[in-house]
């Protein structure tokens, strides 16, 4: 897909990931880029300073969600681009997070996403083409260890465009899912220790290969390359795999 004359639309697009992606999808001549976020001033804040345009959001409510995907629609007349990028982390396993964590991680990284794709792709099909990425992370093809609730929603999220690109595909539809590690934003990591990540990249270093992997319809979506190998390993060999994320996760306790 190339940007140049598309209209985007991204959530949690006040800062980081979110914001990173519209600056790069106006420098490829995007158009119109549309920032969605919870806070009002936060993301007008960051549309003035882009230059696009910025509204409020709860992509968990999914009356509120359509409504505002129908408001665009009528003034734009298509969307192009919808890029499923809010999200939040969410520490904890099954003793330690509360039944609302892992509801408020559900709702966010895999409802979003199903409410955003039911309200966007009617037009999209029928026009014969449209795109969805949906941001996940590298957790949810891998685990993230002590945040039990960020880990399985965000594998739902993956499941869910996997699924999304198998039924729509045929329709036109481009689907990606991003899956970073960690990226200097306010999600970031405190440390980079016991193998959290290959390291902390900027968000407009992850905003370029989403560019990137865009223009050539890759389905995984990964600024940080070392998460295909760990991908594969893990698929040769599941058992090996979990006994040495165990052995991380002792390690991390210690």
């Amino acid at each position: 897909m190339e940007l140049k004359e598309k209209v985007a639309v991204i959530t949690g697009g006040s800062g980081g990931i979110g914001r990173a992606m519209a600056e790069a999808f106006l420098t490829e001549g995007a158009r119109a880029v549309i920032l969605l976020d919870l806070d009002l001033s936060s993301v007008q804040a960051a549309a003035t300073a882009l230059g696009c345009e910025g509204q409020a959001c709860n992509v968990t409510d999914e009356e509120q969600l359509s409504g505002v995907i129908d408001d665009i629609l009528q003034r734009h007349g298509q969307i192009d681009l919808f890029c499923s990028n809010a999200g939040s982390a969410s520490p904890g396993v099954l003793t330690d997070a509360a039944n609302e964590d892992w509801q408020q991680q559900w709702d966010l990284h895999v409802m979003a996403h199903l409410y955003a794709a039911r309200a966007v792709l009617p037009g999209m099909i029928e026009r014969g083409q449209g795109y969805l990425l949906n941001t996940a992370s590298a957790a949810g093809l891998l685990a993230a260890i002590g945040s039990g609730p960020y880990t399985v929603s965000k594998a739902a999220a993956v499941k869910l465009a996997e699924f999304l690109a198998i039924t729509h595909g045929d329709d036109g539809i481009g689907v990606s899912v991003l899956c970073p590690q960690g990226v200097n934003t306010a999600m970031a990591p405190a440390s980079l220790g016991d193998g959290q990540t290959d390291g902390i990249i900027e968000a407009s270093e992850l905003a370029a290969t989403v560019v990137e992997a865009l223009r050539e319809e890759r389905f995984h979506v990964l600024p940080h390359p070392e998460v295909a190998d760990y991908v594969r390993r893990k698929g040769e060999d599941v058992d090996r795999w979990l006994r040495g994320m165990r052995r991380l996760r002792a390690r991390s306790q210690e």
